[in-house]
């Protein structure tokens, strides 16, 4: 735990915050990384020798994409980014708690990240199985998930739309958060919502 400890408080007095990218620029840059990934053009940035000896003591990841566990939706490939790039929290469902928010914040804060993305996907697990009633084994999840869907499943009973909705819950909830919440007002800092596509693999930004 000291040798933890060290190496966090090193890496706060080391990491100053350095927006050299606006939200929207940063965005940008995301959706242009997954452009070349459905293309099948990755050109695989960031993963040389000279980059991983260039952040030996520091990072400066440009975005924090809050995503979900599921195999399939890795953000560094999807969106064609690489080593220091991306400053990445997956759980399953894409949920978020106090421990996820001050692992976000800390990205925010002082290491200069100025975008979030929080990114459901087709066909997600965990909202499936709360819609289905079946969350005996994922019940910490489920109840962060349940408010979210509730309306959303009554009316449609769709599962991307029950996606969806799920994402817009933790959005608002990331918007909130006062660090965040102070970040955006200052706009150092964008909060959007994605939605994957398993089968074209299109990162959709949801309004």
């Amino acid at each position: 735990m000291r040798v933890f400890l060290s190496v966090f408080c090193a890496s706060i007095l080391f990491c100053s915050p350095c927006f050299t990218l606006t939200p929207d620029e940063a965005l940008t840059r995301l959706l242009q990384g997954n452009e070349r990934y459905m293309q099948d053009k990755l050109t695989h940035p960031d993963r040389s020798y000279d980059r991983r000896e260039s952040l030996l003591t520091s990072q400066q990841p440009f975005a924090i994409i809050l995503g979900c566990s599921d195999s399939r939706v890795a953000p560094e490939i999807l969106f064609d980014q690489g080593i220091g790039d991306l400053f990445v929290v997956r759980v399953a469902g894409n949920v978020v708690d106090p421990i996820i928010l001050d692992s976000m914040e800390y990205a925010a804060k002082y290491l200069g990240s100025c975008l979030i993305i929080v990114l459901g996907h087709e066909n997600c697990g965990a909202v499936k199985a709360v819609m289905a009633g079946q969350t005996e084994d994922i019940e910490a999840i489920a109840g962060q998930i349940r408010p979210a869907i509730k309306e959303c499943k009554k009316d449609h009973g769709i599962l991307q739309t029950c996606v969806k909705a799920n994402v817009h819950h933790v959005v608002d909830a990331v918007k909130q958060y006062a660090t965040i919440k102070k970040l955006l007002q200052q706009n150092k800092v964008k909060v959007v919502g994605g939605y994957y596509s398993l089968a074209s693999g299109k990162v959709e930004i949801i309004p």
